[in-house]
């Protein structure tokens, strides 16, 4: 990717401000449920910002007529966080028109086998943003190192409303590290094991009757729904386990959970701590 087509930052939390700060935007709109940090960027830079909810019974699967036409700036992650959906291209690219800037949040798609579905290497998208973090697969989130990849002009502009050194020297040595033939076979390794790891979760979770899992999943997470989300959660809690809650996710409610994908021994003493849980939820009234 030509140099003039790429700007580092201090991971995708400042792209998301640099976007809300420098971008022309008069109808902005965020594609629901995910990360909730662009539009909190949008909004923290006094736009008013439109939401596209996408529906459980659909599988949260992207509608691109769901999307109003007079929006000009679109922001969606790819694949999404916290449903793990994998949106093909072919779909994403169907937002693209003249006049609008997409933005696709593809911070955990090297955690896909082959980042297929990836619009990172495109240039024939019209008002294409992609942005991207170095620090997912890598667990290193204090470093603050991702990057935007969009045209010359876009980046000029981002550049532009960017603070002095924005990306420290750790950070850019973690950068250099990350992208060497060595590390990039790895992290292809590391997204194989975790789509083993994913199936090893998802078969254990499909013998809970009292939940439902969003299939197909294919980040390093899966979404589920179960009653008494919050009172499962807490008990998980107790036994050592941390499941992420999901109503603080537009579109989602109490009943939602998001559990990370961990190797097979961890993810075996979760299965058991989780039936724990659900043994221990004290019978309601008429129950």
């Amino acid at each position: 990717m030509p140099v003039e087509r790429v700007l580092l930052t201090a991971g995708a939390a400042e792209a998301f401000v640099l976007i809300a700060r420098a971008l022309p935007a008069r109808r902005p709109v965020v594609v629901h449920p995910q990360f909730t940090e662009p539009e909190a960027a949008l909004r923290a830079a006094g736009h008013e910002v439109g939401r596209v909810l996408l529906r459980p019974a659909d599988g949260f699967q992207l509608d691109p007529a769901m999307v109003p036409e007079d929006a000009d700036l679109v922001v969606i992650g790819n694949p999404t966080n916290p449903t793990s959906v994998l949106h093909p291209a072919g779909v994403v690219e169907k937002l693209a028109r003249p006049g609008r800037t997409l933005v696709v949040d593809e911070a955990f798609m090297d955690a896909v086998p082959g980042e297929r579905e990836a619009l990172c290497g495109r240039t024939d998208v019209p008002g294409l943003v992609v942005l991207r973090s170095l620090t997912k697969t890598w667990g290193l989130a204090g470093l603050r190192i991702g990057y935007v990849l969009a045209d010359p002009a876009t980046i000029a502009v981002l550049q532009e409303a960017q603070p002095l050194w924005p990306v420290s020297s750790p950070a850019l040595a973690a950068a250099e590290a990350c992208m060497e033939p060595r590390a990039l076979a790895e992290a292809a390794g590391a997204a194989e094991r975790i789509a083993v790891d994913r199936a090893h979760l998802l078969a254990g979770l499909a013998e809970f009757g009292e939940i439902r899992v969003v299939e197909p999943a294919q980040g390093p997470f899966v979404l589920l729904r179960v009653e008494r989300a919050a009172e499962i959660r807490e008990r998980l809690r107790s036994l050592g386990f941390a499941a992420r809650r999901g109503d603080t996710f537009p579109g989602l409610g109490p009943q939602w959970l998001r559990l990370a994908v961990r190797d097979r021994v961890t993810t075996n003493r979760f299965l058991q701590a989780f039936d724990q849980a659900l043994q221990a939820l004290p019978r309601r009234p008429g129950g």
